[in-house]
């Protein structure tokens, strides 16, 4: 069934999804406060316009943002006047389902799910996993929550953008519980890869050479793998970078302070990404954690000189 869908966030994730949307045959509406973003989506087929004029004819809103204080105000405003006009929930008429993508702590997700149904709206807890080469290939991870309706109109929707749509129950709140569980083990791989492969340099193992071995034996991750080839390329341009770990794995973090459970790797983890963006690389990819290992350290990465 084809669709009338618009993506708010043409990010590194939310351009592939977009992408993904049109190349399925939906109506695919772009949106974005990047007006280039916007412009290269157009240019591929793609519609815009005004919030406004455009949101009471879309059958679904997928809210691709970076955080929950960016969901909440793509949703229901800044609580100014000026946010008003772009608030999608007030001009969605009843029934339509939010789709909402961003990683955020549960309680929050909960919050929003509520707001929507006060305007008779369907909202669906889907953070989403798989980085933005997949979502340009239609190939995420969707770990959904929310209502059997939500997911029944959301469902053309999660078909083009996703290969695993992991249904969690009808208790909006479990897909971002299952956010943090992946982002815990993500963090800690990555941090664990630039460990490693700096370590196997003070030994004289070149990070080629631990990349290539390792991934043949059980010491290996996906994120290992992934990441650790980012480290030899000496490449850091942001597929997902440094500062997003600050806020996931701080998400993590304040859920398992409220569940009185103690985190101590996470804790870890985040500690080393704080230090990478302290230093000035926050905004490269996330494999460059592995500088910090290296500067400690007195070494010189792929790609230093």
């Amino acid at each position: 069934m084809t669709q009338k869908i618009a993506i708010v966030g043409l990010g590194s994730m939310g351009f592939g999804m977009a992408k993904s949307i049109l190349a399925a045959g939906h109506h695919a509406y772009g949106f974005d406060v990047n007006s280039e973003a916007v412009g290269r989506f157009v240019a591929l087929g793609g519609q815009t316009g005004q919030v406004s004029e455009m949101a009471p004819a879309m059958d679904c809103v997928m809210v691709v943002v970076l955080n929950a204080t960016q969901t909440e105000t793509v949703l229901f405003g800044d609580g100014t006047n000026a946010g008003a006009g772009t608030a999608w929930a007030q001009h969605l008429r009843p029934g339509t389902t939010i789709i909402s993508c961003a990683t955020v702590p549960p309680d929050f997700a909960r919050t929003m799910a509520a707001k929507a149904a006060d305007l008779g709206l369907h909202y669906l807890d889907a953070p989403i996993s798989g980085g933005s080469i997949k979502a340009e290939a239609g190939r995420l991870s969707v770990l959904a929550s929310g209502a059997e309706v939500a997911f029944k109109k959301a469902k053309p929707a999660l078909d083009a953008v996703a290969e695993h749509v992991f249904a969690l129950g009808s208790e909006v709140g479990a897909g971002s519980a299952m956010k943090s569980i992946n982002q815990i083990l993500c963090g800690v791989h990555i941090a664990a890869m630039a460990e490693a492969m700096t370590f196997g340099m003070t030994q004289g193992v070149s990070p080629a050479q631990t990349l290539e071995v390792i991934s043949k034996c059980a010491g290996t991750s996906w994120m290992f793998e992934n990441r650790g080839a980012h480290v030899v390329a000496g490449d850091y341009k942001p597929h997902s970078s440094v500062d997003i770990w600050l806020k996931d794995l701080g998400i993590a973090l304040d859920i398992a302070g409220k569940a009185k459970f103690s985190a101590p790797l996470t804790a870890v983890a985040l500690q080393q990404f704080v230090a990478a963006s302290g230093s000035g690389y926050g905004l490269e990819d996330d494999a460059a954690v592995a500088k910090i290992y290296a500067r400690n350290a007195g070494l010189k990465l792929p790609g230093e000189g």
